[in-house]
């Protein structure tokens, strides 16, 4: 690439000088020819982020054609829409989102022909002079238009032999092995020489590492969501050990803050909130899900089981509370208690919910759309879809519930530090019922009843969870996912995607959801260990390896440093899946340490920072500028775990998201007092609709 760049630079910047020595140019066309100089020399500035970037069919001289790199995004983007797995949709009885059947015979000719590109009906179609013949068909060229990089491309790669490839998701990883680079010195661990041979490759180098000052306040801020304070900042910058930034690190993870932060994400991920939604919105008594959370990124359970325990914790021998708690995350949904609905229709909603956010949050799979057909880009069928939802439709619930706190199935948890005042003010009210009734012991009896009213319905917890039915509810396929008209010629079991098996044929198919929660946290599983180190890298770098790190599938991004995000998915399975030692790797790395300070030249070939040539500049959170002002201020307070608090808000704007007829239990704001006031943002009461006041700012 640099050899295209250093002629292009040439000819900018000595075609000025060569135009007065043009003997039978006249003034006019100099004038024209030093205009597009100009032209050109601001367009070179921009000309890196094309090359750095480089998108599909872009591909140098003598070098070979990538399948999935190259090929398969264009016939995601013009193709697959008609020739893929939807076989309502598929035209003219091919596929092209696999190979088979493409070299066979089709009565005289070949869709693709191994090495000769001018024998393949594949390009005669794409290249046909007659634009009612040629493909894509005119309604879609409109839209995106093939272009002849990709055209060339298409060509070359039948050229090479036309050699399919699976999805690059659904391959499990291997372990490549470390590159070689031009500056030993310079990694700390093997991550960084994943990095340094990408900047090689483009000529880039890496920034000098950061300061001191800014290093601790990147990690404080990466690991706790809060900044150091002077002490620890003073007590950094004057550690003069090799591994002084090693034993910040290793503080950091180690402290409560960390669970704090890193739950954050994760609620959000899991359509946390403390009311159920619809209508009425009325308030729910999760917490306890929320605080399992927490507790389980302190205690660095393992990712595994981590998983396994949130997906079918109450399915496992001799099931704990805690690991029934754990089951929450398949109950945070919305549900509905408006009169008129009905239990049918919104039981199949809540199940529909549990495929699509868990194959969302493990597998990096947008499943929805295979509720009503089979999916356009992706191998999962409308069939397989109620195979995965039939590991999800054994819940004894009702569609229609949830005015108490909580609809079942639910388990009781009782509330400790409330029970603790709880026990106080009831104590207290005793021996002022016996005093002597005059109107100031009158006044207290009354406040301490109303705020024992208060606190006896948060005596306890009512925690939403996962429970199997003693016998199996039927599955059946939803004619276009309409609860009103199930397929009942058939019964559907709970089964994987057949693009699934075919990963992995050691072991034999989940039949239910313990057995599919330990499936999905297996390490041969080609998805779950790479959607979670690249929600990491995303924690810390702002974008993940995968930009779309919700949509591994074919029409989301592919892996900008696809030999690291395999390292790093091998990694976390070697390490036992020890998330605390994933985010170490990251934040003890050269990369991380890098300063973020930029110059033209780089900012111009990556403005997205994706080759991270320089350090990452943080984006705080609404939550994380609520609670670090809080902390500045002297007024944080760090106690953990309870039902959610109400800190001050604007008057008014409560009443806009509620039902407004004083009904709910969510109409009325009763603001918090005291210590609650100033707590971590996580305890804050979220409501679906209308969130936090401090979300709506941000």
């Amino acid at each position: 690439m640099r050899p295209v760049w250093g002629l292009a630079h040439a000819i900018v910047v000595l075609l000025p000088s060569l135009v007065s020595s043009l003997p039978h140019s006249s003034p006019f066309q100099r004038i024209r020819i030093l205009q597009l100089c100009s032209l050109m020399n601001l367009s070179m500035r921009y000309l890196w982020i094309i090359f750095a970037l480089q998108p599909a069919g872009l591909l140098l001289a003598g070098e070979r054609v990538h399948f999935n790199r190259d090929v398969q995004p264009i016939l995601a983007s013009h193709c697959i829409e008609c020739h893929g797995p939807d076989s309502a949709a598929r035209k003219g009885d091919l596929r092209l989102d696999r190979g088979d059947g493409l070299t066979d015979d089709r009565g005289g000719y070949q869709i693709l022909a191994p090495g000769k590109p001018e024998s393949s009906e594949l390009i005669a179609r794409v290249t046909h002079a007659d634009h009612n013949e040629r493909m894509p068909p005119p309604e879609f060229a409109k839209k995106k238009p093939l272009t002849s990089a990709e055209l060339e491309t298409l060509k070359r790669w039948i050229a090479e032999g036309g050699e399919f490839a699976e999805h690059w998701a659904y391959i499990p990883p291997q372990r490549p092995p470390l590159p070689k680079v031009s500056d030993d010195n310079w990694p700390k661990n093997a991550m960084d020489y994943f990095i340094l041979n990408r900047l090689d490759k483009k000529g880039l180098r890496p920034t000098p590492e950061a300061d001191k000052i800014t290093l601790i306040r990147r990690a404080s801020l990466a690991l706790t969501g809060l900044p150091p304070t002077i002490e620890e900042i003073d007590a950094f910058i004057s550690d003069d050990s090799a591994d002084a930034f090693e034993k910040v690190v290793d503080r950091l993870l180690a402290s409560p803050r960390y669970g704090l932060h890193m739950a954050q994400a994760w609620l959000d991920a899991a359509r946390y909130s403390d009311s159920s939604g619809y209508q009425a919105d009325w308030e729910r008594y999760q917490w306890p899900w929320r605080d399992w959370v927490v507790n389980a990124y302190n205690a660095n359970m393992p990712f595994d089981q981590f998983t396994i325990e949130q997906l079918a914790g109450d399915m496992l021998p001799e099931a704990t509370l805690s690991q029934k708690i754990a089951t929450g995350f398949n109950r945070n949904h919305r549900i509905n208690d408006e009169g008129g609905s009905l239990d049918a229709e919104f039981e199949v909603e809540y199940v529909v919910d549990r495929v699509d956010t868990t194959a969302t949050v493990w597998l990096g799979l947008s499943a929805g759309c295979a509720r009503c057909h089979d999916y356009k880009y992706d191998p999962l069928s409308q069939r397989e879809f109620y195979g995965l939802y039939a590991f999800f439709n054994n819940v004894p619930e009702k569609g229609i519930d949830g005015r108490i706190g909580a609809a079942k199935p639910f388990v009781e948890i009782p509330n400790e530090p409330v029970v603790a005042e709880l026990n106080k003010r009831k104590a207290l009210l005793a021996e002022l019922q016996m005093s002597e009734a005059t109107e100031s012991v009158k006044k207290q009896i009354k406040g301490l009843t109303d705020e024992i009213k208060k606190l006896e319905r948060y005596s306890k917890g009512m925690a939403m969870v996962m429970q199997e039915l003693p016998n199996r509810r039927p599955t059946y396929l939803l004619k276009r996912g309409d609860y009103q008209h199930p397929d009942t010629s058939e019964v559907i079991s709970p089964s994987l995607p057949v693009a699934f098996l075919n990963t992995d044929t050691q072991q034999a198919p989940p039949r239910d959801r313990l057995e599919l929660a330990r499936w999905i946290a297996r390490a041969e599983n080609p998805l779950t260990a790479r959607v979670a180190v690249n929600r990491l890298w995303q924690h810390h770098f702002g974008i993940g390896i995968v930009r779309t790190s919700e949509d591994f599938g074919t029409r989301g991004e592919r892996p900008v440093h696809p030999e690291l995000l395999d390292w790093l998915a091998t990694e976390f399975t070697r390490l036992d899946w020890d998330l605390k030692a994933i985010h170490r790797l990251i934040v003890t790395s050269a990369t991380f340490r890098q300063s973020s300070k930029v110059d033209a030249n780089v900012a111009s070939m990556d403005p997205m920072n994706r080759l991270l040539a320089r350090g990452p500049r943080m984006r705080l959170s609404g939550a994380a500028i609520r609670d670090q002002a809080l902390l500045v201020s002297g007024l944080l307070s760090e106690r953990q775990g309870g039902v959610a608090v109400k800190p001050y808000q604007p008057e008014g704007l409560w009443e806009e998201q509620s039902f407004g007829n004083g009904k709910t239990t969510i109409d009325f704001y009763e603001q918090d007092h005291g210590e609650s006031l100033y707590r971590r943002t996580l305890y804050t009461f979220l409501e679906t609709y209308g969130g936090t006041a401090t979300a709506r700012y941000f």
